[in-house]
């Protein structure tokens, strides 16, 4: 029997009991086999017991789950993407393509193969892996999520809604070589939900749009933040987030009683098997961001609607397909960890795609609201104006602060930019200097908008989910210009907004319409940046020519 074992230490040879050294060797494998994920999954209301348990969730039924994997050389990428938005640095603006960006920064082959291996062998079946080796996409009955993940699915009494909803009882570890870096599908605590979009039927409209009654349409918007200039969007392609399916008879429906006669291609994609079409769903978001949109772009290539039941799943299939440079998302979540997209952002930005958000309906943050993605520091929030124009579908005239556009400081204590690390910045009355501060422009969002859905046409409709799609379309006609002039699509601009709304005013007036008056409840708009409009709306052309430049 061996009692014990010579191993070498710093050069010389030590005795070891061979028990002490089959203690070693269990206890590390042991943490080997139980490796955690880089995020936290698990809600608070289950950890803190604020949900009170139901019963086992049915271990035959079936989950669907996205495993992603974390990039690689975080402190080389985020020096990369500084470099891209830094005018002078030999990388401005020289964008990546995913097969370059993966070979940088994405997982590598071998991991991949090792994190699709090891789903296979615990019995989930691989519907849909990713060319950026990021996400890979699994079914799988309850049962076997649960071996896998080392987990008890259960279902718990939600605390603050009248439903149950399914989670982990534990934060989940795998036995991989790999570490995971998030797990999506692994419970339903949050529905997400458009931005608050709303309808005031009774709201009395400015009287300035072209619409029924004064109501605004799309093209009052192009006329309003662009002007009777050629660009069009030709060559571009804007992308919608949507958890529902639309239909398209409704958008059909938009532009033959409003016009123009719409020649923009509408793909819609499902990204993990939720239709991308549905007749009798409510597309009352999934419409107006289409018809918004293709208003403010009316010669791009497509409107690319990517439908599915995970932001991962939406998120990982557009940075993948890399084809639509402008995105636009008009829904809010909460997930259990604020890290959780971040991997695909930074991605979106090194590949010179833009993703911009609506901040939210709710006037200013409260605890508990849904304010992602737009408080996340890698994503344009959006926040909503009160617009008048100059008669029906003239051009801007003024714009006052919408009363329910959302901003403040991140509720979920996001940290701060590093755009938002200025010195003049921090005179602002009311931000934040150590957590994010949110919208970072804005739009008319008001209740006088006109929209086509659920099988007919509307007026009343409000909301920054307007807001964030009619942005999308302005930078498509920003990215038309600047393809055209020799130079690439613009990619994430908040360095560039922060810096125009920060420089000298009579350059920051000529871009930006600086709303002045109106307040969203605990801020009020100022001059300059304010936590209800960001530095405002796109002041027509100037702005696409100095973002071009």
């Amino acid at each position: 029997m061996i009692k014990s074992i010579l191993v070498r230490y710093r050069g010389a040879a030590v005795a070891v009991s061979a028990a002490a050294l089959l203690s070693f060797v269990s206890l590390h494998s042991a943490q080997a086999q139980n490796r955690s994920l880089l995020t936290r999954q698990t809600r608070d209301a289950v950890t803190q017991q604020q949900a009170a348990f139901v019963q086992h969730l049915d271990g035959s039924a079936t989950l669907h789950l996205a495993i992603v994997l974390p990039l690689r050389d975080e402190a080389g990428l985020q020096g990369f993407l500084d470099n891209l938005q830094t005018p002078g640095s030999p990388n401005y603006r020289q964008y990546l393509s995913v097969e370059k960006f993966t070979e940088m920064f994405g997982p590598s082959q071998k991991d991949y193969d090792a994190v699709v291996r090891w789903a296979r062998e615990n019995g989930l079946v691989v519907t849909e892996t990713a060319p950026n080796r990021l996400v890979v996409q699994v079914n799988g009955r309850v049962s076997d999520v649960e071996r896998a993940l080392h987990v008890t699915m259960n279902v718990y009494q939600h605390p603050t809604e009248n439903r149950t909803f399914f989670a982990p009882d534990r934060e989940p570890t795998t036995d991989l070589s790999v570490q995971l870096w998030h797990v999506s599908g692994l419970d339903d605590f949050v529905i997400p939900r458009p931005a608050n979009l709303a309808r005031n039927e009774n709201a009395a409209p400015n009287a300035t749009g072209s619409g029924p009654g004064g109501e605004f349409l799309g093209t009052d918007m192009r006329k309003a933040y662009y002007g009777t200039g050629s660009l069009n969007g030709s060559g571009q392609s804007v992308g919608l987030l949507e958890y529902v399916g639309y239909n398209p008879a409704d958008v059909t429906r938009y532009f033959t009683n409003y016009g123009p006669a719409n020649s923009v291609t509408i793909t819609p994609i499902s990204t993990d098997g939720t239709p991308a079409t549905c007749t009798t769903c409510d597309d009352t978001e999934q419409a107006l961001d289409i018809e918004q949109a293709v208003s403010m772009a009316p010669s791009m290539i497509s409107v690319v609607v990517y439908v599915g039941s995970t932001d991962t799943a939406m998120l990982n299939r557009m940075v993948s397909d890399n084809s639509c440079k402008s995105i636009s998302c008009s829904w809010a979540w909460r997930p259990a960890d604020s890290k959780t997209d971040d991997p695909i952002f930074a991605e979106m930005a090194g590949q010179g795609q833009t993703f911009l958000a609506a901040s939210g309906d709710s006037g200013s943050y409260t605890s508990g609201g849904y304010y992602f993605p737009g408080e996340d520091g890698n994503v344009i929030a959006v926040g909503g104006t009160d617009l008048v124009t100059n008669g029906a579908g003239g051009t801007w005239k003024s714009e006052t602060a919408w009363s329910d556009s959302t901003g403040g400081i991140s509720p979920d204590h996001l940290p701060i930019p590093s755009y938002q690390k200025n010195k003049k910045f921090a005179k602002v009355v009311g931000i934040s200097k150590t957590y994010r501060n949110v919208p970072d422009i804005a739009a008319e969002g008001n209740f006088d908008n006109e929209v086509c859905y659920d099988g007919s046409c509307g007026g009343g409709w409000g909301g920054t989910s307007f807001a964030a799609p009619r942005w999308a379309g302005y930078l498509a006609l920003a990215n038309q210009q600047a393809v055209a002039g020799g130079g690439s699509t613009l990619g994430f601009l908040n360095p560039t907004f922060y810096k125009i709304g920060l420089g000298k005013a009579k350059k920051y007036n000529a871009n930006f319409h600086d709303i002045l008056s109106g307040s969203n409840g605990a801020y009020s708009a100022v001059k300059g940046y304010d936590l209800v409009t960001g530095f405002g709306s796109p002041n027509g052309p100037t702005l696409i020519n100095t973002l071009t430049q």
